[in-house]
């Protein structure tokens, strides 16, 4: 009897298979539709991941070592631009600007109170220093430049008037061959004792 039942058993299994329906091309292409978006969101899971995961993997740029500026700095000054700008720091006139740049380096990189005054409401001709003035400290005579204007920042400041005392203070003094004048760049104005400007720190960036 258990032979028999085995018999049976093997024979309704062969005839099962047998009897199992053939996938027809309709039925493939039933299959291949649901498959086919688990694999499209799959790909886009795993491809999210790795967007996900690049600004981390990313090392912050490395400075540039003093040996890399130094070759940088002799690349440009071999360059068309750096050759007119070598001659004009030989020359009299780039000397004078580079004195005058000199002369207030060290309250600029301190960011301490200069005494000026202004000698004239508009830059030399051809500037493209945004809003400034003209500004005499020490003697000598500079651009006090402020940027582009942005939302009237610069209200109080137009209502200086030549002759005007101010007290200055900056963190950056710049020069260049089409300037006849060091570029100060205004960072806090006082006049009669009173704050009439002060630039905004920057946000959002270095």
């Amino acid at each position: 009897m258990k032979n028999k039942r085995n018999a049976l058993s093997g024979s309704d299994l062969s005839g099962d298979r047998s009897m199992l329906p053939k996938p027809t091309k309709h039925m493939k292409k039933i299959i291949y539709a649901l498959i086919l978006p688990l694999v499209v969101v799959s790909g886009l899971v795993f491809a999210n991941r790795e967007i996900k995961n690049e600004p981390s993997q990313k090392s912050a740029p490395k400075p540039l070592s003093a040996e890399r500026k130094a070759e940088l700095r002799k690349q440009w000054e071999a360059s068309p631009d750096g050759i007119k700008f070598k001659k004009w720091e030989a020359s009299p006139a780039g000397k004078k600007v580079l004195a005058g740049a000199a002369k207030i380096r060290s309250q600029v990189s301190a960011s301490t109170n200069m005494e000026a005054v202004v000698t004239s409401l508009s830059l030399p001709p051809g500037s493209r220093l945004g809003f400034g003035v003209m500004a005499r400290i020490n003697g000598e005579d500079y651009i006090l430049s402020f940027g582009p204007e942005e939302s009237n920042e610069f209200q109080q400041l137009r209502s200086l008037k030549v002759n005007d005392k101010i007290i200055i203070r900056s963190h950056f003094v710049s020069y260049a061959p089409k300037y006849s004048y060091p570029i100060v760049a205004g960072d806090y104005i006082e006049r009669d004792g009173k704050m009439i400007y002060k630039r905004a720190p920057r946000t959002g960036g270095c």
